[in-house]
């Protein structure tokens, strides 16, 4: 039995599957002949002849990995707390039915950045544990619903 694996979240499902069974995602089976190629973000800048670190924005950010076709968005947290949830007045707006209205927060405490769940039904993940508030360091991975996001500190 082939497998096709889910573009948004990466799930492994049946190749007649036509949707993932975790987050629900179009799925489409490869073309045949297809390959995948991967670059290092090292590799990526030598090919474009620019910097991956400059792109990025002064000071912490949060970039989307994988989730909702947003791949590469980033987020800078603004002042104090930054709220995170499926709600437009949001300052980071996922759209996805697993993420809360007012699912989560980044709250600045001096150079520190803590994540608070905010009682989301799904709840907020930080290097794939569940918790309730923790403390961000650079490169720990945030998912919230299917989004993936990465927590960078320049």
């Amino acid at each position: 039995m082939t497998h096709v694996y889910c573009p948004e979240c990466g799930f492994q499902s049946p190749e007649a599957a036509n949707f993932c069974a975790r987050c629900g995602a179009a799925l489409m089976p490869p073309a045949p002949g297809e390959t995948t190629l991967s670059l290092t973000p090292e590799e990526v800048a030598e090919a474009e002849g620019t910097d991956v670190e400059a792109a990025l924005p002064e000071g912490p950010v949060l970039v989307v990995r994988t989730g909702g076709g947003r791949a590469g968005e980033t987020f800078a947290p603004a002042g104090e707390r930054t709220l995170i949830g499926r709600s437009p007045e949001c300052d980071v707006f996922l759209d996805d039915v697993t993420v809360s209205r007012r699912h989560a927060e980044v709250v600045r405490e001096g150079e520190r950045y803590t994540i608070r769940d905010l009682g989301s039904l799904n709840g907020t993940f930080i290097n794939r544990r569940r918790i309730e508030s923790a403390v961000l360091e650079d490169d720990d991975e945030v998912q919230i619903g299917k989004y993936r996001l990465t927590f960078l500190r320049r």
